[in-house]
């Protein structure tokens, strides 16, 4: 079946929390990632990793900015803003791969964590989880995959239609102007250069929301295994206090998860959460003053991306806060008061560390939340108001 891993698995198939990663990491081979080993291949693979490097990540921001220098005089308004709500966000992107290539080895090691915790989920309600989150994880990489691509087509398509190169990057070796095949070589070009840093900046804006994903499932499993504590009565009291002292290390193995991929992500969101006013302001003041219907469609495309950029990591980052107050009610009110003193005590420590909310800040200043995700876009209205009482569209239009 095309695209089986979106769906969850029966449980006669045996599937891991890292699972929930496969088309994310699948992506990352693709653009040069992950290199083999050793070997000749390694070497050949490695050429194509700097290649992506070179035109994706490298030349990207730099092509709008030699187009800018040579070329501004040719702009119109509509294509000039189409341009540089890209090339904006173009900068934050090379920035936000950066970041997350540098630190990969933090993600594929939180995959090991991830395997120390299934090792505890043998029961078929928590494989179910497992399994469900798995669906969960390609599914969200899926749905972004449709919508980044489906902005860069119909870029592509509708710039062309009218006459011009979609993004109008610096090409010193193709005049677009020079006839429709040189125009359609030209724009070609830059869509494949596009489409391979829509897929990098994809992958930046992915993992964290995958991750985060993964790590409420495990919060949730640990929840339940609390509240199960000295529910049994053919348990003993040092079975159950083992069972606490499990609990304990599930919790300490989620913490160290959380502080394998907190760097990376603090970084790539701070990245973001800079630029995500501007870029949608800059492209709500296109849709609504210069676009014509297939720029329209593109350019609402493109909002979309940029809300899929932040809003629903920032959600789930909501939701993990109140995971963590349900499983600190959780472990309050489980069956521990008539418990001998080792377990009680045992228990108190351990609330005192499940009382310590799992948050993620962004570049250690923005806590990461849909109120701060919130105050950030309130930013493109700000901008929105500013081209509208200055008349700037209107002077735009004129000149």
């Amino acid at each position: 079946m095309l695209f089986r891993l979106i769906k969850p698995a029966p449980l006669t198939e045996q599937m891991k929390s890292r699972d929930g990663c496969i088309y994310l990491y699948r992506a990352m081979k693709f653009i040069g990632w992950r290199p083999p080993k050793s070997g000749v291949l390694r070497y050949v693979y490695l050429t194509w990793t700097m290649l992506t490097f070179v035109w994706c990540t490298s030349y990207l921001p730099l092509g709008f900015l030699g187009s800018y220098i040579t070329e501004i005089k040719h702009f119109s308004p509509g294509e000039f803003l189409t341009s540089l709500q890209v090339c904006i966000n173009a900068y934050g992107s090379s920035v936000k791969v950066a970041i997350t290539y540098t630190q990969l080895w933090r993600l594929i090691k939180a995959k090991n964590i991830l395997d120390k915790l299934d090792l505890r989920c043998t029961s078929v309600e928590e494989r179910e989880k497992i399994h469900l989150v798995v669906a969960r994880g390609n599914h969200a990489f899926l749905i972004f995959t449709f919508v980044y691509c489906g902005y860069a087509g119909s870029t592509y398509l509708s710039s062309v239609l009218n006459g011009h190169p979609p993004w109008q990057l610096y090409n010193p070796f193709i005049d677009w102007h020079d006839g429709a095949l040189r125009l359609w070589v030209a724009s070609t070009l830059e869509y494949i250069v596009m489409s391979g840093a829509v897929l990098q900046d994809q992958l930046s804006d992915t993992y964290p929301l995958i991750y985060t994903l993964i790590l409420r499932t495990h919060l949730d499993i640990l929840r339940e295994r609390i509240r199960n504590l000295r529910t049994d009565p053919a348990i003993t009291d040092d079975e159950n206090y083992e069972a606490l002292v499990n609990c304990v290390i599930d919790h300490k193995l989620i913490i160290e998860y959380c502080d394998l991929i907190r760097p990376v992500i603090s970084g790539t969101i701070f990245t973001q959460f800079l630029l995500c006013g501007l870029v949608l302001g800059l492209t709500l003041i296109n849709v609504f003053f210069f676009s014509d219907l297939w720029t329209g469609i593109a350019s609402f495309l493109f909002v979309i991306t940029a809300l899929l950029q932040t809003f629903p990591f920032c959600y789930t980052c909501n939701l993990i806060m109140d995971d963590c107050e349900a499983l600190s009610h959780a472990l309050f009110q489980s069956n521990w008061i008539d418990s001998g003193p080792r377990y009680q005590s045992t228990l108190l420590y351990f609330l005192h560390n499940v009382q310590q909310p799992i948050a993620f800040i962004a570049g250690g200043i923005f806590p990461i939340s849909m109120s701060s995700n919130i105050s950030v876009a309130k930013f493109a209205f700000s901008v929105i108001t500013i081209v509208k009482q200055m008349n700037i569209a209107d002077k735009f239009k004129s000149e």
